[in-house]
């Protein structure tokens, strides 16, 4: 009876292990590769990094000052949907792209850190025979990216503007440490990485209405493999929560630095802006009442005007 007993659990065990194992290679090959061929549905441009190919958009005048829009850990260069016109409007020639492994950049086999995201944008920067200093904008990771290039290449940058950033300590969702575990976080990711992400974005939003089409265009990459590796792997080895010498050093660069930070921000406390002022003292700072984390997005006519005004000179 002893047996027979363990024989059952064991049996158990290995169904279990089996369906697991199972799930997890169904969800890491089900998805299609990103090609050429996806990319003509693509808007924008592509060119050839060392990475792999970087998808972009450059607009405005070519004699201008350019102005490069960074995005975050997830949602791809259509964050700046509703700021571009407004910026070559004031004159600015506009750069935007895509991370790596995010929108519709290819997802190299690579570890996301630190040092991959400064790589991809000097090199962005060089093969498009961009007009240097260039002036960065960057929101939540991608304020972190922006500062990091600004420490490591500060006379290539003339102003930084910083939109919630990334770069202090948080608090961190189960979801999230769990993901940094090995095995576990790889097995998550794979199967539910995808919704879980898209639950996280939303929550970046204030005003649930304007999410409909935010959407939709943040799921059509999605249907490419590539993309929780990438986050994943970003998890791991950026490191976004222990940035502040970082941020320290750009401050004695003496560089224009303007902060804009949404009250309701749920995804980087608003709290974390008095550490930014401390590390930067000089920095000018602007809150928005109502705001969340994408404020950029769903704020553009509080964000566009600080930000225009800012970038010339004002």
């Amino acid at each position: 009876m002893l047996r027979s007993s363990r024989s059952t659990t064991l049996l158990i065990v290995i169904i279990v292990v089996v369906a697991v194992a199972v799930s997890y290679i169904y969800a890491i090959t089900s998805k299609p590769a990103l090609d050429d061929e996806a990319r003509q549905a693509a808007p924008g441009s592509f060119i050839q990094l060392s990475k792999g190919m970087v998808h972009y958009e450059m607009v405005g005048p070519g004699n201008a000052e350019t102005v490069v829009l960074i995005h975050g850990l997830a949602t791809p260069s259509f964050i700046w949907d509703h700021n571009v016109a407004a910026l070559v409007g004031a004159g600015f020639r506009v750069l935007r792209y895509d991370h790596y492994g995010r929108g519709f950049s290819d997802r190299p086999d690579v570890v996301y850190d630190r040092d991959l995201y400064d790589q991809q944008l000097l090199e962005l920067l060089q093969k498009l025979n961009v007009k240097l200093p260039v002036h960065l904008v960057g929101l939540s990771m991608g304020g972190a990216v922006a500062t990091i290039f600004a420490d490591r290449h500060s006379d290539r940058v003339a102003r930084l503007c910083l939109i919630a950033p990334a770069g202090f300590p948080i608090e961190e969702p189960l979801v999230v440490r769990l993901a940094q575990l090995p095995v576990i976080g790889d097995y998550l990711m794979a199967v539910i990485g995808d919704r879980v992400v898209l639950e996280g974005v939303k929550d970046a939003f204030v005003d649930p209405d304007k999410l409909a089409g935010f959407e939709e265009k943040f799921n059509v990459p999605l249907q490419y493999a590539g993309f929780q590796q990438a986050v994943l792997s970003t998890l791991r080895h950026m490191d976004m929560n222990s940035l502040s010498e970082t941020y320290r050093r750009v401050g004695k660069q003496q560089k224009p630095v303007l902060l804009l930070w949404g009250r309701k921000d749920h995804v980087l406390p608003f709290e974390n802006s008095e550490k930014l002022k401390q590390a930067i003292p000089h920095l000018l700072f602007r809150d928005i009442a109502g705001a969340g984390h994408n404020l950029n997005y769903e704020n553009p006519e509080i964000v566009n005007p600080m930000l225009t005004e800012f970038l010339i000179g004002g």
